[in-house]
């Protein structure tokens, strides 16, 4: 197939091209390499893919509607998975503009491209945060989510909505995946495992935030490509169960879907960041803190709709994983 995948350089984009790769697809990445966090890092991905056959790569913003417009053009890509965007909760308190240009003006122009160049199927970026004030745990894909507590969040649940008015109105096939917390080489250097273990190494303290007492549903790098594929490959049709009268949030009368994609498998702050401690050899000086306005205290998935449709089946533990991202970290660094 030719994929274009926007975000490329990031985290979850540069390693699914990859995997696009590995089967034999075509891909256009597509990236701005803002500097939201060290854009050496970017540009190390970036230079990975350089080198692979049927891979290019426009350097552009989702914003830019004449850039995007003429990737599609010379590209004319069958799928595409928009994965840029404007990211991280903290943030949005700081800079909310950002995240209007990205996450609202920048997907619509996604969408109104994906519409006219006739793409089979838009899989797009969503998240976890979109549960926002929700308490009941884990999180399904059938339970509301109209109380977002970061503007982060709330353009994230603008996507599913913007997505759901093209699939209704112009037949074009969306998927939306919430990523619950994901982490592995390669990550990127504002999340927690990535900002742990820098510090730890250097002697400087860490800042554990609610008392290292919330909970996260970690979901290693590979697991989550590996259900972006799965959904990839599946386009959606109109749901034959779906019921105007009792509407669910998940699924359509249109060819539209959201899914939860993460671990199913909480675990505390605390234990992350022993099993950070045992991977380095080092002990961490913490810096108990309360939680953080935007955060929310727990996260967890319920994937069963991702694993009935999709065959969705992640296999890494989060001992496992931290321990290969401590790994890639002393090697890329040569810590």
């Amino acid at each position: 197939m030719r994929v274009l995948i926007t975000g490329a350089a990031g985290f979850i984009g540069s390693t699914l091209a990859h995997r696009l790769l590995d089967r034999g697809d075509v891909v256009l990445g597509y990236d701005n390499l803002n500097d939201y966090y060290d854009v050496r890092l970017k540009e190390a991905r970036l230079a990975r893919l350089s080198v692979r056959e049927r891979f290019d790569f426009v350097q552009a913003s989702l914003e830019d509607r004449p850039a995007l417009e003429a990737a599609f053009a010379a590209f004319n890509p069958e799928r595409v998975v928009n994965l840029a965007a404007q990211a991280g909760v903290r943030y949005s308190l700081e800079n909310p503009r950002a995240y209007i240009d990205a996450n609202i003006v920048g997907f619509l122009n996604v969408l109104e491209c994906c519409r006219h160049r006739g793409v089979e199927h838009l899989v797009y970026a969503s998240s976890s945060s979109v549960y926002g004030a929700n308490r009941k745990l884990p999180f399904a894909v059938e339970d509301s989510v109209d109380h977002p507590v970061s503007l982060y969040a709330a353009s994230k649940k603008a996507n599913e909505l913007m997505a759901h008015t093209y699939s209704h109105l112009f037949g074009l096939p969306t998927t939306g995946l919430r990523f619950f917390t994901v982490y592995g080489p390669w990550g990127r250097p504002d999340m927690a495992l990535f900002l742990f273990t820098r510090k730890i190494l250097a002697g400087e303290p860490i800042d554990v935030f609610n008392y290292g007492k919330h909970t996260r549903d970690f979901t290693y790098i590979d697991d989550i490509v590996e259900g972006v594929i799965r959904t990839l490959d599946r386009v959606p049709g109109p749901d034959p169960n779906f019921d105007p009268l009792m509407p669910t949030p998940a699924s359509s009368l249109a060819p539209y879907r959201v899914y939860n994609i993460g671990n199913h498998q909480p675990v505390q702050l605390g234990r992350y960041i022993e099993l950070i401690e045992q991977a380095l050899g080092k002990s961490a000086i913490k810096n108990l803190l309360p939680l953080q306005p935007g955060d929310v205290p727990d996260t967890a998935a319920d994937v069963s709709a991702l694993m009935r449709d999709t065959g969705y089946q992640p296999s890494t533990s989060v001992d496992v994983g931290v321990e290969r991202f401590v790994r890639w970290y002393r090697e890329f660094y040569q810590v």
